[in-house]
């Protein structure tokens, strides 16, 4: 019997020709965008602390920020952070029986990709 099942297993395992919808791609980016804030965490607990060392902290700080790849990381955190809420509110949705259904699902998924847009151009706006 073992045989058997073995012979109807999937030989295929290439991801690459593996098309994913696109619900299970906001459900994998949601969980990267949480791993993102926990080490985005780190990085804004290290910046407060080098600003709140002393005043050369401060300014030491300050120019972290206000340097092009600062801005950059802080732009990506805040969009990882807006997806992660936009995500969250889907997930919270689809707990209480919403958007469980395929098409409905789906329909979620993209607009949880939309808001994150919005959100991540406004802050963008915000940021530079």
């Amino acid at each position: 019997m073992s045989d058997i099942v073995k012979k109807q297993r999937p030989i295929n395992l290439d991801l690459q020709t593996i098309s994913m919808p696109i619900t299970a791609i906001a459900s994998i980016l949601h969980r990267i965008s949480g791993v993102i804030m926990l080490v985005a965490v780190g990085i804004l607990l290290w910046l407060l602390t080098e600003s709140l060392s002393s005043e050369q902290g401060f300014q030491n700080a300050q120019e972290i920020v206000s340097g092009f790849f600062g801005t950059f990381i802080l732009w990506g955190i805040l969009t990882a952070l807006a997806y992660h809420i936009a995500g969250g509110i889907r997930h919270l949705l689809m707990d209480m029986g919403y958007f469980e259904e395929l098409e409905s699902g789906a329909l979620s998924a993209k607009v949880s990709f939309v808001a994150t847009a919005v959100l991540s151009i406004l802050a963008g706006i915000m940021v530079w």
